[in-house]
């Protein structure tokens, strides 16, 4: 629920007692979600080792979680707006702190996997996180600034923590056991969950309607599908038609789950958001990016510890060095994040997304020239992340402000015939009781009638007056304007005679 607000004296702004008290709270879990983006990536080779398998096999963890996130993120978020944003974060936090626990105890490769991808529940956590924030702060008459300046807060602790997690990872690696070091990032969820349970307060849902039960099993299929072809490949190789098969139905199956999701009222994604052509551009140049963002770290990092005189290629980096990296690029992503703001009064808010893709693109291109030194791949990266962090910084804003006015949903249509039939309700209840509260008949069947109305509701009763008045010339048409609806003392109005009540 949103919490009281101190009405702010001259000068002064408003405060919503508990409120930071709250973001406190979920700047620890902030913390916790960047020690698990930043902590695995400098000891990824040494997980190959543990479980002894190939450095590239690292790349299916990756998949897999990737795949759980597109799957949690539309179902965790309609089901916090049902049941409870605070209740999401729970829940999200107990799979993943599951997840965190079966990576310590993981005998082998596919534990390991599942383990990982239940990891992926982490992705809900800001959005649902600011969603709490934005409610806290309802009726304060600055919801935005305040959900703004706490959603800030929360991305500077995510960073802080992808750099803690990575340089702790890096300097522990040598001198603990893998069990052990796998064990402090789970430790680190499981006391969010508490974190979460004692520090966040309890609110109900929001939000009315169904739950899309049969979106959540068809985008299901979809993912399945897809993942289970490249797994195949993984298996069979690129040359069996079995893993392509595969590929196909969930093309299929994903023709079958926008038509569906076309026609529902309560739809799990909102396709026709997609029709856009505003919004359809953004969203395909967040999938681009997502590939260089999220795909690339596995491979630089086992890029960056493989032993040249080994395998061929790669520095032969430590850990260590991989941490330092890893905080190189947390450091230029937040940096070209705040030069959003310069970029876009010089270039345009299109030409400063421009200009961050052009030197993603330059920064992953030079890695083909410039990759036989530490110096080399972290100039490259420092490109790259700066054109990241401006991406990262322009995306949603560009997604929100290409979005419409009011979401392109079924319901909508039904809400309005609602909204309309209740209005015509109310006024005729208002009309007889008009007619009840109305003083005596004068002789000639006229009479005038005080009745006391709701605040902006005297002018709807005079447009419908003005329609049901009797044609000129008849009994009403004698006395002066009929339909007129004139105020009378007391803010009350008097409906002149001739008007049928």
């Amino acid at each position: 629920m949103s919490a009281p607000v101190v009405e702010p004296g001259p000068g002064r702004a408003v405060i919503v007692p508990g409120l930071w008290a709250v973001v406190g709270f979920l700047v620890a879990v902030e913390v916790a979600s960047g020690i698990l983006q930043g902590y695995y990536t400098p000891i990824f080779t040494d997980i190959a080792d543990h479980l002894g398998i190939r450095e590239g096999d690292v790349n299916w963890f990756e998949a897999a979680q990737l795949m759980l996130s597109a799957l949690a993120v539309p179902l965790l978020s309609r089901l916090g707006d049902l049941w409870g944003h605070r209740n999401v974060l729970l829940l999200s936090t107990a799979i993943t702190a599951v997840g965190s626990w079966v990576l310590v105890f993981s005998p082998g490769f596919t534990t390991f996997l599942v383990g990982w991808a239940l990891q992926g529940a982490y992705v809900v956590w800001l959005p649902v996180e600011v969603a709490i924030i934005h409610r806290r702060t309802a009726g304060t008459g600055e919801q935005g600034r305040l959900t703004r300046r706490a959603a800030a807060l929360l991305v500077a602790a995510l960073e802080a923590g992808v750099i803690l997690g990575a340089l702790t990872s890096g300097a522990l690696v040598e001198a603990t056991s893998m069990p052990v070091l796998l064990a402090l990032p789970a430790v680190a969820v499981t006391v969010c969950f508490v974190v979460v349970w004692f520090g966040i307060e309890r609110a109900p849902g929001v939000a009315t309607g169904d739950y899309d039960y049969a979106g959540v099993g068809l985008l299901t299929v979809v993912l399945g599908l897809v993942m289970g072809g490249l797994v195949l490949v993984r298996l069979q190789g690129v040359g069996s038609p079995w893993p392509w098969a595969l590929v196909a139905a969930g093309v299929v199956a994903t023709v079958v789950l926008v038509r569906y999701e076309a026609g529902v009222e309560e739809p799990l994604i909102d396709v026709r958001l997609l029709a856009v052509p505003a919004q359809w551009s953004v969203q395909l140049t967040a999938f681009l990016f997502g590939m260089s963002v999220l795909g690339a770290q596995i491979p630089l990092s086992t890029f960056a510890r493989a032993d040249p005189d080994v395998v061929g290629y790669g520095l032969g980096a430590s850990a260590g060095f991989v941490s330092t990296l890893v905080g190189v690029y947390v450091v230029s992503l937040l940096v070209g994040a705040l030069l959003l703001p310069l970029a876009s009064r010089l270039l345009g808010a299109r030409g400063a997304m421009v200009a961050g893709m052009l030197l993603v693109a330059v920064g992953y291109g030079l890695f083909v020239p410039l990759h036989g030194s530490t110096v080399q791949l972290l100039a490259n990266l420092g490109v790259a992340g700066i054109g990241s962090g401006l991406l990262v910084a322009a995306l949603p804003a560009a997604a929100a402000a290409a979005a419409p006015g009011r979401p392109h949903r079924v319901r909508d249509r039904h809400d309005e015939r609602d909204e309309d039939r209740r209005r015509r309700d109310r006024l005729g209840r208002l009309r007889d009781r008009a007619h009840l509260d109305g003083v005596p008949r004068r002789a000639g069947g006229r009479s005038r009638v005080a009745v006391g109305l709701p605040d902006g509701l005297d002018g709807v009763l005079g447009q419908r007056a003005r329609r049901r008045a009797p044609p000129p010339g008849g009994a009403a048409g004698a006395r002066g304007r009929p339909g007129r609806v004139r105020p009378g003392p007391g803010g009350s109005c008097r409906v002149p005679a001739g008007i049928d009540h």
